[in-house]
């Protein structure tokens, strides 16, 4: 049975998107003389994440403090990173934002298109030139106010406990003034976990929305101070969630 509903996923999920794609290219097409900055395209991609995420029936997801996100504000969305889940589902995060990607994510056909279309994104891993190009274009969505989402683990955990933070979101962060914005995301490892093709059902995903931290309240200007705060608060949300699913 498992098995089945693993297949029935991956098939279910990739025809939705490939069907979906011919739309994401008309509202890229009708937006481009007005839409300078692709958030109608975002805002479909948004949309597509959130209808897999709720539809795709082996999993119950738990979404918990979107309400904590102001329309008025960009943010430096960070979050732990567990599985390739974890990017449909935080999709579920309902404001204008760019993820910061890997580039192979760009060469994978639809997806990297539809990021492409949205104005997303790349770094190239060990590439310095890359970094430096990611960060110019990520300050400047900051100081146009929109958001930037990225993993600060720099990719998935094999296992729940988070690597170390890399330092490229703080110093966003310390050069725009903006907030950061923990999410802590749970379960998908279990789900679909590093390296592995099979789905898992039975199992609850949950997506906590932290508060978010302003500027005067970082404590400190060092980039690698911060991460190292940041990766606290979020082992603390996971924490958190692990003994609210024991009392259960």
């Amino acid at each position: 049975m498992d098995s089945f509903r693993s297949s029935f996923t991956w098939v279910f999920g990739i025809s939705f998107i490939v069907l979906m794609f011919p739309i994401t290219i008309l509202i890229w097409f009708l937006g481009y003389p007005f839409d300078p900055e692709r958030r109608a395209v975002h805002r479909w991609l948004l949309f597509q994440g959130r209808f897999l995420s709720r539809t795709i029936p082996i999993w119950k997801l738990k979404i918990e403090g979107l309400e904590k996100i102001s329309g008025n504000h960009a943010y430096v969305i960070i979050s732990n990173h567990q599985s390739i889940l974890d990017i449909i589902l935080l999709n579920n995060i309902r404001c204008d934002f760019r993820w910061v990607s890997k580039v192979e994510n760009f060469r994978v056909p639809i997806l990297g298109p539809s990021m492409k279309m949205a104005k997303y994104i790349s770094i190239e891993r060990g590439n310095k030139e890359s970094a430096l190009r990611m960060m110019a274009e990520a300050v400047s969505s900051l100081e146009r106010n929109i958001s930037i989402m990225m993993f600060p683990e720099g990719t998935r955990s094999k296992s729940t406990t988070l690597l170390p933070f890399k330092t490229g979101a703080f110093q966003m962060a310390l050069k725009t003034d903006k907030p950061i914005l923990p999410v802590v995301i749970d379960g998908t490892g279990m789900v679909l976990p590093k390296k592995g093709h099979r789905f898992r059902s039975g199992n609850r995903l949950v997506i906590k929305v932290l508060d978010p931290v302003y500027p005067g309240s970082f404590g400190t200007g060092d980039a690698e101070e911060l991460a190292a705060k940041f990766r606290d608060i979020i082992v603390a949300g996971l924490t958190g969630i692990h003994l609210q699913n024991s009392d259960l």
